[in-house]
């Protein structure tokens, strides 16, 4: 259900100003291997390609374009759910949960994590199935 294209649904979304925003994510698995790519803005409104590969196995993941973390941890809670586990220099920056819909025609990513200026923030953004 994770798999495939997903376009970010602005009217249904809470994203915090100075926050990254994916607006375009593509998950794709070959032979065990997932690959999550996304495109949107950085917390000061430039544009950022993000691309992370790996397994939902839980364990940190490198990945390139997000000046926030340089890690991620995605971990299979069921067929419709991940969390996952930003990290910077080892430390935590965010967690997320994202929730397939049970018609798989949209998801739910719930974020918390603190901005690189030491904010908190919660971020729920809603994505439609391209």
């Amino acid at each position: 259900p994770q798999m495939g294209t997903w376009k970010l649904n602005e009217s249904k979304s809470k994203i915090a100003p100075g926050t990254l925003k994916n607006t375009h994510v593509v998950y794709s698995s070959m032979l065990g291997q997932v690959t999550v790519k996304s495109d949107g803005i950085d917390g000061e409104g430039k544009p950022t390609h993000i691309e992370w590969s790996g397994k939902f196995d839980g364990t940190d993941h490198p990945l390139t374009g997000d000046p926030t973390s340089d890690t991620r941890a995605y971990r299979k809670i069921d067929d419709r759910t991940l969390e996952v586990t930003a990290k910077k220099n080892g430390k935590v920056t965010a967690t997320a949960r994202i929730v397939v819909a049970a018609d798989g025609k949209s998801r739910t990513v719930t974020v918390t994590g603190t901005t690189p200026k030491g904010k908190k923030f919660k971020n729920v953004a809603v994505y439609d199935k391209a």
